[in-house]
């Protein structure tokens, strides 16, 4: 069942995505070459401490950590390491989901450190288009299978994969919530978009073959293929005039 959430519950999310995107422009002027992922993930830690933020990853499914950091080739749920260091050239996603006062708001960026080649600043770039268009379609009466077919075309049109096998989803007082909202499908079908619907839109995106496989960590997930990988995700407050993105300032 898809929860419709109050004002009081929007506030709530709206001031934990807030502080999200705070984190993260924080995180923009931090990070550089030399760092370890573990030693990111402890920043991330520190700063949700500081400003009251529960972490909705740490603990979840056994996991220890309050994001997770996947690089280049690693689509989603990279586990932060000591041995694993960033430097330059690399793609490095970022996904921290976290609550304020028991409601949730879930964000997710990359960065590039250095100046990427043209064909990886263009896949960069469609990544966040896609997830922009997809935003755009979470109006009322929309249906959610045109959002997520949305985000298709604009990744397919430019020759890039799709991942199947991880989608979006909603949210609210918990983490996950429904509906799952993936990155492909069928316009027109599928529930009908509500005011007070929140969702968590997260394209996941390769520039090569959409094939991944999980490691022996059981989380984290690469490409087969080796080929660069892209994530974002905002959450999205929908209400009478359209999309609310809370995870941005």
């Amino acid at each position: 069942m898809i929860t419709i959430k109050n004002t009081f519950a929007q506030d709530k999310m709206a001031t934990a995505g807030q502080l999200l995107a705070e984190l993260f422009e924080l995180l923009r002027e931090w990070i550089e070459p030399g760092m370890t992922t573990l030693s990111i993930d402890a920043y991330i830690e520190k700063y949700q401490i500081a400003h009251k933020l529960r972490s909705t990853m740490k603990g979840y499914l056994s996991y220890k950590h309050v994001s997770c950091i996947s690089v280049n080739d690693e689509v989603v749920h990279g586990v932060p390491r000591e041995g694993v260091k960033i430097t330059q050239g690399d793609l490095v996603k970022i996904d921290v989901c976290a609550s304020y006062e028991g409601y949730c708001a879930d964000m997710e960026r990359g960065f590039y450190l250095g100046t990427p080649q043209p064909e990886v600043a263009q896949f960069i770039r469609i990544a966040q288009s896609s997830l922009d268009k997809g935003i755009s379609c979470a109006r009322p009466g929309e249906r959610l299978s045109t959002l997520s077919a949305t985000i298709q075309k604009e990744v397919e049109s430019h020759g890039y994969g799709v991942v199947r096998e991880f989608a979006g989803h909603g949210i609210g007082k918990k983490m996950h919530e429904d509906p799952e909202i993936l990155n492909y499908g069928t316009p027109d079908s599928g529930p009908v978009i509500k005011p007070g619907m929140a969702f968590a839109i997260e394209p996941m995106i390769t520039m090569g073959d959409y094939r991944i496989y999980v490691l022996n960590d059981g989380w984290t997930v690469k490409t087969v293929d080796k080929s660069l990988a892209a994530h974002v995700e905002d959450t999205v407050i929908v209400t009478e005039h359209g999309p609310r993105i809370i995870t941005r300032l």
